[in-house]
């Protein structure tokens, strides 16, 4: 994984310079992600202590729940307390819900999510086929209610709605840090807020193998530090998920990253052990022989046990980083290529992956893999997830395989939620592909790979980027006006800290953990205007293990900075904003020159002065520079050299953090000469 993301580094920045010169058009309500159609109606609807909700229809527990859910969720969103809720007359209820009929009883690819939502002054009535339109819908109707003058009241509108592509999914790793239940169950709520309807658990790598396995008890005893899930937490978990309508598709990546595999099983590795966990990050040299018999045996008792664990019809089964160093260096696996004639490790690895796809599908699942496992003779029934970009993707559809895209989509690399929103599985390369290839591209899969982020700091990494690519995979291709994305992804992100997320609420906790007391102001803003270095820069800036705490500055800081953002947008126009400059760095420069003393006083934030310092310095040279705008005069050269100096400095990292106003100062600087 490691090495595919700084291959798409490149990419993912390319296609957001070429963003900006795509016209887009304004969205003028809240709802992330869009709906396919939307017609404003007269009126609004009152959303009192009277609100109840009638079921019409095909009736069945989930339904129940749902409705008694959105109850729950609207009562902490206007603060009223509502009681008998469930209406038995539709002519009584201010939201009808009537569903045609039951969906799957395991939710398959594809089922129509389709739903129509009409709200009026007098009721709001939610249609749909099966209980996964009722909850998209249901979702809807949620982000339409807004306080306005006369109360909480959502518009009069008519909503017909549908995804874009079936496959809308969040690979969460729990293997390289642990992520507890209750993690895994509000990202499930997230995640059905914004209509996703996939995640994508990978469960086993280098640092943990993280299932019970009853046949096979070593992988959790040895090789998971004692954080693993039982398999009544896995049933646990994919009921808590079907009741939202999300799939839960599990990955045990082999042959590679199978370091936690072999700790209690040397004998299916390509060495002799013992092997022991890792607990740094990158690629690893343990891997599973694929020439001996006894691997395929264990295979197929370990996805017989994990495919009977999980009910869905997909198995990812990684596929991906194999350095071949052990291979390279075993004479029987030597022997073993040329015997078959088996040209090099790729050829090897086709030859385990249409073994491991034959078990898979003896098991009665479909075979999911990163781009590594792609070969023209494996069945066309398998689904390739590329991570290396549309090019790739294009290639799968190409050849007849079904295919989803997570380039451009990996939230580790802490991209902004525009460069994410840039990128489109059907623009690019596969652009050109014909009508049926082109339906053979399923969706995209966003990726939160664990290196960097614990149980703390992971939805703040999540949410509420994940939004803007949910919008990408689930609203028309059209929908694509930045601004707007923006500005409805702030209301989004505060509803999402109702459902019990904490990717705003433990900000202020750990900045206080940082000086030992209640975080100033001054504190918060210093974070706001910076963010996290890019890509994986953080691990050649400092020594990770799985053991290392991440209770830093640039732990607590967010991934993407609003206000930055917003003082750029500032400068774009000088003249016009030249008094909310001033004021903003006057604030930003004050502010600062007070909080060096309290973060030299905490070992954990001693090494974030540097950048106060400049942060006040940047605002200085800022309000400096508006002075020679203003009084039109051309700066001096020598006050011009210093700026650059200080800019220049400023713009490296410090303490694994960028400070983010820095082109924006330049940019002041360059119109004071």
């Amino acid at each position: 994984m490691i090495l595919r993301r700084f291959l798409f580094a490149a990419f993912a920045i390319t296609l957001a310079a070429l963003w900006t010169s795509v016209p887009g058009r304004a969205q003028n309500n809240n709802l992330i992600p869009q709906p396919a159609k939307l017609t404003p109606g007269d009126g609004r609807l009152e959303i009192n202590g009277d609100f109840r909700v009638a079921l019409a229809g095909y009736q069945e527990g989930r339904l129940q729940a749902a409705a008694l859910r959105l109850i729950a969720r609207l009562a902490k969103q206007t603060g009223i307390p509502f009681s008998d809720v469930l209406a038995s007359d539709p002519g009584k209820a201010t939201l009808v819900i009537r569903c045609d009929h039951a969906s799957k009883p395991v939710q398959l690819l594809g089922e129509d999510e389709s739903y129509q939502l009409e709200v009026t002054s007098a009721q709001a009535l939610l249609t749909a086929a099966n209980p996964l339109g009722v909850l998209r819908g249901m979702e809807t109707f949620l982000q339409l209610v807004e306080l306005d003058e006369k109360g909480f009241r959502a518009p009069a509108v008519r909503v017909e709605d549908h995804p874009r592509f079936a496959w809308r999914g969040l690979m969460i790793d729990s293997a390289r840090h642990w992520m507890p239940v209750e993690v895994m169950k509000r990202n499930l709520d997230g995640m059905a807020a914004l209509k996703l309807n996939v995640l994508h658990w990978h469960l086993a790598d280098d640092q943990g193998f993280r299932v019970e396995s009853k046949e096979f008890p070593k992988l959790q005893e040895m090789g998971s530090d004692g954080h693993y899930y039982t398999q009544d937490q896995v049933r646990e978990i994919i009921a808590y998920a079907r009741e939202r309508g999300i799939r839960v598709v599990p990955e045990f990546d082999m042959p590679g990253h199978t370091t936690a595999w072999v700790v209690g099983y040397p004998e299916l590795a390509s060495a002799p052990g013992p092997y022991s966990l890792e607990r740094k990050w990158g690629i690893f040299d343990p891997t599973l022989d694929p020439t001996r018999e006894e691997v395929y045996k264990f295979l197929d008792g370990f996805i017989g046990e994990m495919a009977a664990l999980f009910p869905d019809e997909y198995f990812h089964v990684g596929g991906d980083e194999v350095n071949g160093k052990q291979w390279d260096a075993n004479p029987r696996i030597q022997s073993f290529l040329r015997e078959h004639g088996l040209k090099n490790n790729h050829e090897l690895q086709t030859y385990f992956t249409r073994r491991v796809q034959a078990i898979v599908q003896k098991h009665g699942k479909k075979m999911i893999g990163w781009d590594e496992v792609l070969h023209p003779d494996l069945p066309k029934d398998i689904v390739i997830q590329s991570w290396r970009g549309q090019k790739s993707l294009a290639e799968a559809a190409r050849q007849g395989y079904r295919g989803l895209l997570s380039a451009g989509y990996y939230l580790d690399l802490i991209y902004s939620a525009a460069s994410h929103y840039a990128v489109d599985p059907m623009e690019g390369a596969t652009a050109g592909l014909s009508p049926e290839e082109q339906a053979r591209i399923l969706g995209g899969e966003a990726c939160m790979w664990s290196e960097y982020v614990s149980p703390e700091t992971v939805d703040s990494r999540i949410w509420p980027r994940m939004a803007a690519i949910a919008e990408r995979l689930w609203s028309l291709q059209s929908v694509k006006d930045v601004d707007s994305m923006y500005r409805r992804l702030e209301v989004v992100s505060r509803n999402l800290e109702g459902l019990g997320l904490t990717h705003r609420s433990s900000f202020p906790q750990m900045l206080g953990r940082l000086v030992g007391e209640t975080p100033p102001t001054s504190l918060q803003t210093l974070s706001g205007l910076l963010e996290p270095v890019k890509e994986y820069s953080r691990g050649e800036m400092g020594e990770y293990t799985s053991f290392t705490p991440l209770n830093r500055l640039v732990d607590a800081t967010r991934p993407e900075s609003d206000a930055a953002r917003g003082f750029a947008k500032l400068v774009e126009n000088i003249s016009a904003n030249r008094e909310q400059i001033r004021q903003q760095l006057t604030h930003w420069r004050d502010g600062q020159q007070t909080l060096v003393p309290l973060l030299q006083r905490s070992f954990l934030s001693q090494e974030d002065v540097p950048l106060s310092e400049d942060v006040a310095a940047l605002s200085q040279a800022g309000l400096e520079a508006l002075d020679y705008v203003e009084a039109g005069k051309h700066a001096p050269e020598n006050w011009l050299n210093e700026q650059q100096a200080l800019l220049d400095r400023a713009a490296k990292p410090r303490a694994e953090l960028l400070i983010m106003i820095v082109p924006s100062i330049r940019k002041l600087v360059e119109a004071a000469r």
